[in-house]
This record gives structure tokens, sequence and C-alpha cells, in this order.
């Protein structure tokens, strides 16, 4: 069973940064696409940010130019670096990964931009 462990959220001020990370429990190659999706209260999930295995990133409209995904292969670890945030980027970010056969998700982490 793989896990995925988010973590770097928190409470920050408008214009302020955050990073988070997602900790997959085995190579992060055996995934074809990893992502960061979002989910704000009564809203749908929505996604942020893929990472392709062959490192061929896309972004939500939202947040392009602001926010930049990543990762380290040798930490089996994806990446959200959040900059310039506002108020509308409040919600819970989930890691998530997918591999031919399942699709797998975080626990997600909490991200309030507020002053």
């Amino acid at each position: 069973q793989v896990q995925l462990v988010e973590s770097g959220g928190g409470l920050v001020q408008p214009g302020g940064s955050l990073r988070l990370s997602c900790a997959a429990s085995r190579s992060i190659f055996s995934f074809y696409v990893m992502a960061w999706y979002r989910q704000a209260p009564g809203k749908q999930r929505e996604l942020v940010a893929t990472i392709s295995s062959g490192d061929i990133r896309n972004y939500a409209d939202s947040v392009k130019g602001r926010f930049t995904i990543s990762r380290d292969s040798a930490k089996n670890t994806v990446y959200l670096q959040m900059n310039s945030l506002k108020p509308e980027d409040t919600a819970v970010y989930f890691c998530n990964a997918r591999s031919t056969n399942d699709i797998y998700w975080g626990q997600g982490t909490q991200v309030t931009v507020s002053s």
C-alpha cells in the first residue's frame, strides 16, 4: 500500500510563502504523474499543479507564476512552493499520485492565507 504524507501547511499572511512537501513510501518514478490538488470549503477539489515522470509540469491558470512544483527523487518527495499567496488560496491541499493501475491520495494539509 502506497502512502503519501503531506506537510508544510499553516497560516500565512497575504503575500507570504509556504512550501508543501509530499513524501511517498516508494520511488516517485513508479508514478507516471504526481500532482497537487486543493479543496476550499464548499467547493469542489481542483487541480493545482502536476509533474510527470518525464518532468513535464503544468499549472492551473490561477497559480501560474506564483506556484512551482518540483521533486527530489532521492527523498521520494514532491514539493509545491507557493509564493505571493492570496486569501483565495486558502484550502486543504492534497498530494496525488497515479500509476498504471491505481490512484493514491494523501490526507491533506491545511493552508490558510489571512491577515
